[in-house]
């Protein structure tokens, strides 16, 4: 047989219902095979009542005993239409009124008294306890739409109720789930929201500044087009100034495609030495022009599983902004090496140092402290370096001392 037919038994409240029911046709089964044993009783002492009387009668006018025994056993097989035709004489007929025949009316009202006193209370408590179940479900179902009435206007402080089994808590627990991935998702679209509101606000703020200059050096080139030098040099801080600010816009729509999950990164192995060659081989020229060294430090046959290029954009970054932060004949310092379970790079540098009171916040984007404002960068190096090695299931992490130098620790799993 289907089990699925009776899935409805899984609700506590249906199967209680159901034995209630079950209870009450038991015992009006149990009520009607009594009254059947009682009328059974009555139509016997009304059948004896009315044999003794015809006895008595037919004694008193002369019968003999012997004819009036044989009389009151005979039966249908024995019967004669003579009799059949006396009681018609009589008026006694099956069309006759119950209610002439005193014997017969009385065991009539005596069986519909019995049945109704046993009958009626049974079906009094069958139609309590029915409306009893249908006005606990009615108050169920009205609960129900009050909250799914919240789910529609955004209140999701409530659950329905899922306090027994059956279909409709199954049904309940069915919309309770996609009232949560219905609030999931909200939540996420207004994270979007406020994320671009801020990132629009982080790049017009970003851009003020260069767009401002641009517009500085094109009115005084304008009113120096005469003047070649002073042509030449305004030139080239409009140079300085659109390369500027074509790093901020590279750099905003790589960290807004990080944060936004639209980078899937694709590891492979590859070997650590040539990736971190790979990461400062732009930087080597600009070290050499500024008298700085940058120093590799590691095993050719470590290998590592990690997606290469963006992983040389991180390592290019803390580079970078070690090179930002230091002065003439400083070192940079890359060391590598791998352990059973994580691949482990330092980047250190013997520049200024980050202030304590800075630490907590050098990955925020745009942060620039105060000790670094006459060096160059736009504040967002190190947030990509974060959301690069992050995004790849690492870690990153600093050690600084003020004036002394900095330590930039990279863990990548294995």
């Amino acid at each position: 047989m289907d089990t699925t037919c009776f899935r409805f038994m899984q609700d506590k409240s249906i199967r209680r219902y159901c034995a209630f029911l079950s209870g009450h046709i038991f015992v009006l089964l149990t009520a009607a095979v009594l009254f059947c044993c009682c009328m059974t009783d009555s139509a016997k002492t009304m059948l004896l009542s009315h044999d003794e009387a015809v006895a008595s009668s037919l004694i008193e006018q002369g019968v003999s005993e012997n004819i009036i025994a044989k009389a009151l056993t005979a039966t249908d097989t024995v019967r004669s239409h003579k009799g059949f035709a006396l009681l018609q004489k009589m008026g006694i007929r099956p069309a006759l009124e119950t209610q002439f025949l005193p014997h017969l009316h009385d065991f009539q009202k005596h069986a519909i008294f019995s049945a109704l006193a046993v009958v009626l209370p049974i079906c009094l408590l069958l139609l309590g306890g029915s409306l009893l179940f249908f006005h606990h479900r009615e108050n169920v179902y009205r609960r129900a739409s009050t909250i799914i009435e919240h789910y529609i206007n955004g209140l999701h402080t409530e659950r329905l109720p899922q306090t027994s089994e059956g279909a409709l808590y199954q049904l309940f627990s069915s919309v309770d789930r996609l009232a949560t991935m219905l609030q999931a998702q909200n939540e996420t679209e207004q994270k979007a929201k406020i994320f671009l509101r801020n990132t629009i606000s982080d790049i017009s703020h970003q851009l003020k500044t260069p767009l401002a200059a641009l517009s500085m050096y094109q009115e005084i080139m304008e009113n120096e087009y005469d003047t070649p030098a002073v042509i030449q040099k305004f030139a080239a801080k409009t140079g300085l100034a659109l390369k500027r600010m074509e790093q901020l816009i590279q750099s905003m729509l790589k960290i807004t495609r990080l944060d936004t999950g639209n980078v899937v990164f694709e590891k492979k192995i590859c070997s650590l030495s040539e990736l971190i060659s790979d990461a400062v081989s732009e930087l080597t020229t600009r070290a050499v022009a500024e008298n700085k060294t940058i120093m590799l430090d590691g095993s050719d046959t470590d290998l590592l599983s990690c997606d290469a290029a963006w992983t040389s954009e991180a390592i290019s970054s803390i580079v970078k902004n070690a090179l930002d932060h230091m002065h003439a004949n400083g070192t940079v310092r890359i060391t590598w090496e791998i352990s059973p379970f994580t691949g482990i790079i330092r980047i250190s540098d013997n520049g200024s140092g980050i202030a304590p009171e800075d630490i907590h916040h050098i990955f925020k984007r745009f942060y620039r402290s105060s000790q670094s404002s006459d060096t160059p960068g736009i504040g967002l190096g190190l947030p990509l370096a974060k959301s690069i090695i992050e995004g790849q299931g690492g870690t990153i992490s600093l050690q600084s001392t003020l004036h002394v130098g900095t330590t930039f620790t990279l863990l990548l799993p294995v």
